[in-house]
């Protein structure tokens, strides 16, 4: 069983981000799999994408298996005038469910040390934001990529140990969904 699988994805969610959930071994881009009618909420994983895009064009490179790679719909109203400031309200997500002193380098990256671990891409659409975040978790020095625009890093390389993706999905989705609720002004 994939370790981002339902069985195990879904006891670990404990609010309303991350519902439904969806995995898929490999896409192109998660942020293409989200339907224009899905819910708020709404999220898919993959174990791989062969197209995986970063802000400004640029591509995100991953290992099969060992990032943690989702995008995340998002209906914000009345605040879709305000949508830019989900990148960030979502990299600070990132960066306290990372932990490992990660913070968010403006507008949509998350770093440890000065190495990129983490990138948020929000993309908005009459009424919808989906949220596509890649986070590094248990690549090998040798497999980032070095071409980078920023120097990369994973939670392995800093932490020298393996982590779950399941549990740090869910870490994320549930400070993503207290930020986001604070941003939008849910109680």
């Amino acid at each position: 069983m994939q370790d981002l699988s339902p069985e195990l994805v879904l006891p670990l969610v404990r609010g309303r981000l991350g519902r439904p959930y969806r995995f898929l071994a490999e896409t192109g881009s998660t942020q293409r799999e989200i339907a224009e009618d899905a819910p708020e909420g709404a999220t898919v994983a993959a174990d791989h994408q062969t197209e995986g895009r970063g802000r400004l064009g640029r591509t995100w490179t991953d290992e099969p298996g060992r990032a943690l790679l989702f995008s995340l719909m998002l209906r914000p109203t009345p605040e879709m005038a305000r949508w830019p400031e989900l990148s960030l309200v979502a990299g600070e997500a990132v960066a306290a469910a990372v932990g490992a002193g990660a913070s968010v380098s403006p507008p949509n990256d998350v770093m440890i040390g000065g190495r990129k671990v983490a990138g948020v891409l929000p993309e908005a659409t009459a009424g919808r934001v989906v949220l596509g975040i890649g986070v590094n978790v248990n690549q090998r020095a040798a497999e980032l990529p070095s071409d980078a625009v920023k120097p990369p890093t994973s939670l392995f390389v800093e932490l020298g140990q393996e982590l779950g993706r399941a549990p740090l999905l869910a870490a994320i989705l549930a400070e993503l969904e207290r930020r986001y609720d604070a941003w939008s002004g849910v109680s």
